[in-house]
């Protein structure tokens, strides 16, 4: 399966992807999946791992990340908690063309 099958499963299933993004593992849940421009990306709430953004605080409105699909190594959905900021409903800028979309 490519990233994007991977990721659009876990999104389906409220599945957990801990992946390698720049150099950072990270443990996330995506939220929207799609386009923006030509380029594959979604939107995730990080709750673990490192980021370049500093430390990962749980339950944090500043976790979301936008990332490029391509870019994500060693892709592996798991079992676990869906993790999600209450700030979740605010409009999004990350996917101008949505695939799917977790429901909350």
């Amino acid at each position: 399966m490519s990233n994007y099958e991977l990721i659009r499963d876990a999104i389906i299933n409220k599945k957990q992807v801990v992946a390698v993004y720049k150099g950072y593992r990270r443990e996330m849940c995506p939220h929207t999946l799609g386009w923006k421009g030509n380029k594959q990306q979604c939107l995730f709430y990080q709750f673990g791992g490192d980021s370049s953004s500093g430390a990962i605080l749980p339950g944090s409105d500043r976790n979301w990340r936008c990332i490029l699909v391509d870019e994500l190594e060693d892709v592996l959905i798991q079992d676990g908690s869906w993790h999600t900021a209450k700030n979740h409903i605010r409009h999004q800028t990350c996917v101008d063309h949505i695939d799917i979309e977790a429901s909350l």
